[in-house]
């Protein structure tokens, strides 16, 4: 892959670290990376190994747990401040990333997360997505 198009990518997916909460689709992104939609979305799968959907739905996920951590805005809370427009869905893809649901991860103690710096939880609570090997079994 070029390293230009890289370039443009890492921009759409800095604007998906950056703006996740806002209303993000697959055309407004390829058009900040300079190309077509369909070139956008393969390129963008091959060089991180996930669809943008899929990578902009792990950035909501990780930010919504760590404000289900703090407690005090309730799960439909979460899920608009995320920037997800469906409690079902943000729901089901919480339960499928996560393992549990918004709820129960909420009402679980989570102490010992708390003492962590922000840098280091982020890295230790990111979601899991089906197939991929946890951080401490890689060789």
């Amino acid at each position: 892959m070029p390293l230009e198009d890289l370039r443009r990518l890492r921009r759409a997916r800095d604007q998906m670290d950056r703006d996740y909460a806002q209303p993000l689709d697959v055309a407004a992104l390829a058009r900040t990376a300079l190309m077509s939609t369909g070139h956008f979305a393969r390129s963008f799968r091959s060089a991180f190994g996930e669809t943008p959907y899929g990578y902009l739905m792990t950035r909501r996920i990780e930010r919504a747990k760590a404000l289900l951590r703090r407690g005090d805005l309730s799960v439909t809370d979460v899920c608009m401040e995320v920037g997800c427009t469906s409690l079902g869905s943000f729901s089901s893809r919480f339960t499928q990333l996560v393992g549990e649901t918004p709820s129960a991860y909420r009402a679980r103690e989570h102490g010992a997360d708390a003492a962590l710096p922000a840098c280091v939880a982020k890295v230790a609570s990111r979601p899991v997505r089906n197939g991929e090997a946890p951080l401490d079994t890689a060789p």
